[in-house]
């Protein structure tokens, strides 16, 4: 699982960025604010992987599958 927790944009999409060129089909990210949620989200649907998301006291866990 990816922490992006106390990052602020772009980092959390840098940190998934790099962590793709691995080519895995499922990745796991968690972050604490709406924007990078919606950014990392938005990047990974662009990459061509299915987002779902769980939203637990203000953190946002992404599950990114192919």
């Amino acid at each position: 699982m990816l922490d992006a927790r106390g990052l602020a944009c772009p980092e959390p999409v840098i940190m998934i960025r790099k962590a793709m060129m691995t080519r895995d089909n499922e990745y796991e990210m968690i972050v604490d604010n709406p924007t990078s949620k919606e950014n990392v989200m938005r990047y990974a649907e662009h990459q061509g992987y299915q987002v779902s998301i769980t939203e637990n006291s203000g953190e946002y866990t992404l599950y990114m599958k192919k």
